[in-house]
């Protein structure tokens, strides 16, 4: 299912949910609606439209966090019963059902941001506060003179109201803010991405290797040589790539694989099993750090009995890498290489929340697993 049918599907649900409940509940009495105030309908037509819109295009997170589903009911439930109470208690511009408005507004402002609301926790309740005294002391001061209507009544109406648009404006502004720090991050990881794989080790041996299989005038010559240039056109073009077909990003590890192979002159166990359950794109250059590290602290330092294990699983909303190495009991491996400091900030600003890395060194055999949600 794509994307903008998503979002044009909780574009029109959302507008008939909220157009169908307030003709109801005005039908029914339960609330009142000026048709003099325009604006203020409008404003408040549109904010209920977004509430009910938003877990309608967030249905497939929602399955997953039950317990956000829960926060939601027990919302609406709270708004429920503070309709159906200033129904009920014959009181216009009730104080008590203002606060529990007011409440509903603030907690599903959380359940949307609740890192901003937590780094603005004083302000926003300062400014409720202030509001909601207001508002209660102007409500029955001027009622108990009759007079709550005209001037005083839209003065308190818009202390609660223009929070809103504020506080608004203020979570846009801190979304450009991060957006802006994140394509500043998510650069410098890249290019750090780039200087660590352009390995002049790698690149140099594998020379070297081409220029001895070039004197023997060895059939392998030139399958060496379209590896290496494929390497280096995925490396530097495709690299630079927001996705790439999965199915490019595994050809580059057997290319990799395979120009790993001619340089051994001893048997090594090398087994990469790949499985497409439906085809993907995939950030590029995510897996070849630990397939990297896999020759590096396995292969290359074992005299014998050196292996390496690589699975690739593509399923329908998720990605698993495996990979498991040889090695050396008597190598430490306490410091984490830059590479590996490179892929988890990398992770990190691509697929916040969406990956699980973690790796396990055993005495005989190294083990890695990535998990990518899609």
């Amino acid at each position: 299912m794509s994307t903008l049918y998503i979002k044009y599907k909780a574009f029109f649900l959302g507008l008939g949910i909220t157009a169908s409940l307030i003709f109801l509940l005005s039908y029914a009495g339960i609330i009142l609606i000026d048709s003099t105030a325009i604006g203020e309908n409008l404003f408040f037509f549109t904010l209920w439209w977004g509430i009910f819109s938003l877990p309608i295009y967030k249905f497939d997170y929602l399955k997953k966090n039950r317990s956000t589903i829960y926060k939601i009911i027990g919302l609406f439930l709270l708004l429920l019963g503070a309709v159906i109470m200033d129904s009920y208690m014959d009181m216009a511009d009730n104080p008590i059902t203002i606060f529990l408005l007011v409440f509903f507004w603030l907690g599903g402002l959380y359940l949307l941001s609740p890192a901003f609301v937590k780094k603005y926790l004083w302000l926003i309740l300062g400014v409720y506060i202030s509001a909601l005294c207001y508002f209660t002391y102007v409500r029955f001061s001027a009622g108990s003179r009759g007079m709550f209507y005209g001037a005083e009544k839209e003065g308190a109406i818009l202390s609660l109201i223009m929070p809103i648009p504020g506080f608004i404006g203020l979570w846009f502004y801190e979304q450009w803010k991060w957006l802006r720090l994140l394509q500043s991050e998510k650069s410098k990881a890249e290019l750090a991405l780039l200087k660590s794989q352009v390995n002049p080790h790698f690149f140099f041996n594998t020379l070297n290797n081409l220029y001895g299989l070039t004197v023997e005038k060895s059939e392998k010559a030139p399958n060496v040589i379209l590896g290496l240039s494929d390497m280096m056109r995925y490396t530097i073009y495709d690299g630079e790539k927001e996705r790439v077909p999965i199915e490019d990003e595994i050809a580059y590890l057997e290319n990799y694989i395979e120009l790993h192979k001619i340089r051994y002159h001893r048997a090594v166990n090398i087994s990469f099993e790949s499985h497409i359950e439906a085809p993907c794109e995939i950030a590029p250059l995510l897996f070849i750090i630990l397939v990297e590290n896999a020759f590096k602290h396995g292969v290359e330092v074992l005299a014998e009995n050196a292996y390496i294990n690589i699975r690739l699983m593509v399923e329908q909303d998720k990605i698993e890498f495996y990979i498991e190495n040889s090695l050396d009991p008597n190598q430490a491996l306490n410091k984490e290489g830059i590479g590996l400091t490179n892929l988890k900030k990398r992770l990190k600003l691509i697929y916040p929340q969406q990956h699980k890395l973690s790796t396990e060194s055993k005495d005989t055999c190294y083990i890695a697993r990535l998990e990518i949600e899609l």
